[in-house]
């Protein structure tokens, strides 16, 4: 081959490469829990780009100038919705408007559930007890609601696997649109990341069953879904929503539960004030833990969702297990 066919040759092999990676969609990821399942989905292919980024809450965080131009050069946005991160809702409308904007809350086969009021979780309790405890926090109670989730389903739904499995489904379908060139590779991502999602499941339960009926106290209620999953028993929580403080009410009202149930654990959250567990914990015999629902302490990656389930469902058995 002559030395200018070889250049000819390189060059286009050059520029093919070039548009094989100017086809690969810009993704961008509002939380760690469902970035994790796009980066799983994107392996081989592309890396996520992630908002909320090391210990931040989706619950205070506040827009970078990083984050604004991520936005702006976007082809596909993925977050859980309006009931989650507040602060992407005016974001998406300006700056993400060109991109495709995909709510995985949405998602087919995802189930919602309903958003539950008051802190002692009035279902777990009694006659006139469950209304006297409604009546002596409702105010609170409202207010943090609206702080928390001005929807009305709990948006915590990726600590049910059923549905981090349908968000997934819905991920590659977007994804495959997006980049048709490597469907393919996102199905077979999608089909692998399925099968570890399952084998996660089963060795959760599994992990759980020995102390699923112990009572234990949360600092805000983002289990239900892990809950409504596994069958533990979360006995209440401290604050409905980690933006409002509880009142004085609400925390004596939790003290009691804790007394009333034999409540093994309080558990309380990373990225929030620990004091509000040391005073419900106060008088009594139970032991604190830690829960890390949005993973704020882990490192953004194909492996967080795993190390997120598995680390909420080993603390839990930790700490209930011990005997007061």
């Amino acid at each position: 081959m002559s030395p200018r066919a070889s250049l000819i040759l390189a060059a286009t092999a050059f520029l093919a490469a070039g548009t094989a990676h100017a086809q690969t969609p810009d993704v961008v990821v509002s939380i760690k829990p469902i970035h994790s399942l796009v980066a799983s989905i994107m392996a081989g292919v592309g890396e996520p780009k992630l908002i909320v980024e090391g210990a931040a809450s989706p619950h205070t965080y506040n827009m970078k100038p990083s984050n604004a131009s991520a936005l702006q050069k976007a082809n596909v946005v993925f977050w859980m919705g309006e009931g989650m991160e507040h602060f992407l809702e005016k974001p998406l409308e300006t700056l993400g408007s060109k991109a495709t904007i995909v709510a995985l809350e949405e998602a087919p086969g995802v189930e919602k559930l309903p958003q539950r009021e008051g802190g002692p979780f009035e279902p777990h309790d009694d006659g006139d007890e469950a209304e006297a405890a409604h009546d002596h926090d409702s105010a609170d109670a409202h207010d943090a609601k609206h702080a928390h989730d001005d929807g009305e389903f709990d948006m915590h739904s990726w600590l049910d696997p059923r549905n981090a499995k349908a968000m997934a489904a819905e991920i590659e379908t977007v994804l495959a649109k997006a980049d048709p060139e490597h469907a393919a590779t996102y199905r077979t991502n999608r089909e692998t990341l399925d099968a570890r999602i399952d084998a996660l499941d089963l060795a959760i339960a599994a992990t759980l069953a020995p102390i699923k009926d112990r009572p234990f106290i949360v600092f805000h209620d983002a289990y239900q879904y892990f809950e409504n999953r596994y069958g533990v028993t979360v006995a209440g929580s401290i604050t409905v929503s980690p933006e409002t403080a509880p009142g004085a009410q609400r925390l004596k009202e939790i003290h009691a539960k804790i007394e009333k149930l034999g409540a093994t654990c309080v558990f309380a959250e990373p990225q929030f004030e620990p004091k509000l567990v040391n005073v419900v914990l106060e008088g009594t015999t139970a032991k604190s833990g830690t829960l890390d629902p949005e993973a704020g302490t882990l490192t953004a990656g194909p492996d967080l969702y795993f190390q997120l389930m598995n680390g909420i469902a080993q603390s839990l058995a930790s700490c209930l297990s011990q005997q007061g």
